[in-house]
């Protein structure tokens, strides 16, 4: 029996589920996704019995837990380095994302990596409510280039769409349908 390589198998994922974030106060930050990111709050399984609250959009959800040890937590919230460990967003319109960072008061830092010959990635750097970072982008601008076979990135088709009730197909509206 021959032996598979490590790198060539294929663990059988979709896309990103969801990121988990640990909240001090479960509706502020549940107001600050949705109003300045534009989450949507859907349910959540009555089996959880703890404070929190879900969101979906953008093909990816964000589910808040109300931490129990502050610690957890970053301890300084007005602390932004691209370096650091943060979510990113993918945007279409990047100009537009910053007047509303704007309008609700939220302090950020921006930068261009790159030039317009190395597809130049503009980027907008801004906390959560309890100093999570989270990045805006406009990515999509660098192409990805495979360090090893190029087959071995997979582009999800719409399967990892959850059902969405109120929908005639059950589905979330695709772009171009």
């Amino acid at each position: 029996m021959e032996k598979k390589d490590e790198h060539d198998s294929k663990a059988p994922l979709m896309a990103l589920n969801h990121v988990s974030r640990l909240c001090r106060d479960v509706k502020k930050s549940l107001e600050f996704y949705t109003k300045v990111l534009g989450f949507v709050e859907t349910e959540r399984p009555a089996a959880l019995d703890f404070d929190g609250a879900w969101l979906f959009n953008y093909g990816v959800g964000i589910h808040l837990v109300q931490v129990k040890d502050e610690e957890k937590l970053p301890s300084n919230t007005d602390h932004l380095d691209p370096m650091d460990n943060h979510i990113s967003f993918q945007c279409e319109d990047m100009e537009a994302l910053e007047e509303r960072l704007k309008e609700v008061d939220v302090r950020y830092i921006k930068r261009t990596v790159g030039d317009q010959k190395d597809a130049a990635i503009n980027q907008l750097f801004f906390n959560d409510p309890d100093g999570f970072m989270v990045e805006i982008c406009n990515c999509e601008n660098l192409e990805l280039v495979p360090r090893n076979s190029a087959d071995a990135i997979q582009i999800p088709d719409n399967r990892h769409t959850p059902p969405v009730a109120g929908h005639a197909d059950n589905r979330l509206p695709q772009p171009n349908s």
